[in-house]
């Protein structure tokens, strides 16, 4: 497949450089009363040649982009198109639909070396990848859209991005619907036991507490935010601070050494010191060491939070040291 032209080194280092530039004006709209949210009509656009770098490129630096290669005379386009569309509405947010009209991209069609229509691909930071051919089955295209976002948060740190909450409950024609019920929900108890076991100390217990939540519902914020923390201080619970401190000042080139200082320095408040010790260890390192470390951070990344400016910042330097 030739992608000449259209994914490169310099395109993904684009994409990570829009990235911050994108969450920072969410953090700017957060100061001025937005939260930055898109309406779900958003999660669905047009794309063509001229707005491709924008459109698809600098956002798979936020969320996970999948492409629907198609044209009007083409029948099962007509089956497959509208339903991606509404699986990227009950994704809510979790990957990006962008439709390309192969009639009036011919050059796109011909960079991503498509043989025929339907053809689904996707970008996931600045990287493209096949999906599949042709109007698959409903649940084959749930369990590809499933791997996609798992890649894209576990390898990239990717989340998505936020739905606006009224924009969908108002309804296709815009007009308020009132508030959904919202049932009680099947995880409430076991959110709260796990708190509970924070609160005593019990960190295994909360640990499997948001795993049990985390197994139905991946995308779960609370129970994602909560794990990774109480994995973090079952992590740190047992460690000798000055020890820990000798052995990685005294062997920075031992991963596992710089790992553990790492997880003392969040702990004790030193964010920047954390995030600053795993991107050098992953910037010096190569392999399942460097794999170590960067998996690591973008744990930590969990417990500070995606929207921190300091999250932000190391996201761009793990970029740079990446690519």
């Amino acid at each position: 497949m030739s992608m000449s032209g259209v994914v490169d080194l310099a395109a993904v280092k684009a994409a990570g450089e829009a990235k911050v530039k994108a969450e920072q004006a969410r953090a700017e709209a957060a100061r001025q009363g937005g939260g930055g949210a898109v309406p779900p009509s958003a999660l669905v656009i047009d794309v063509d040649e001229a707005g491709f770098e924008r459109d698809v490129l600098q956002r798979s630096a936020e969320v996970p982009v999948v492409i629907d290669f198609w044209a009007e005379w083409c029948e099962p386009c007509k089956q497959l198109g509208p339903l991606l569309e509404r699986l990227a509405q009950e994704y809510n947010g979790r990957f990006l639909l962008a439709k390309v009209d192969v009639d009036a991209n011919q050059m796109l069609m011909q960079q991503f070396g498509i043989q025929g229509i339907p053809a689904v691909f996707a970008v996931v930071a600045g990287q493209a990848l096949p999906l599949f051919q042709g109007a698959a089955p409903e649940a084959q295209i749930r369990e590809t859209l499933d791997q996609l976002i798992q890649v894209g948060e576990e390898r990239f740190g990717l989340t998505g991005i936020a739905v606006d909450a009224a924009a969908a409950a108002a309804g296709p024609e815009g007009a308020e619907q009132g508030p959904a019920e919202v049932p009680a929900g099947p995880y409430d108890a076991l959110l709260e036991a796990a708190v509970r076991a924070l609160d005593a100390n019990d960190f295994a217990g909360a640990v499997q507490a948001y795993k049990n939540v985390l197994s139905d519902d991946p995308a779960n914020t609370e129970a994602k935010l909560g794990l990774a923390q109480a994995e973090l201080l079952s992590r740190v619970r047992d460690m000798d601070p000055q020890q820990v401190r000798d052995d990685a000042a005294e062997k920075p080139g031992d991963v596992a050494a710089q790992i553990a200082a790492a997880d003392l320095d969040l702990v004790g408040g030193h964010v920047e010191d954390a995030f600053g010790r795993l991107v050098e260890t992953v910037r010096r390192n190569f392999g399942d060491d460097r794999d170590a470390a960067r998996l690591r951070l973008l744990e930590l990344f969990e417990v500070i939070g995606p929207e921190d400016p300091r999250v932000i910042a190391a996201r761009t330097a793990l970029a740079r040291v990446l690519f």
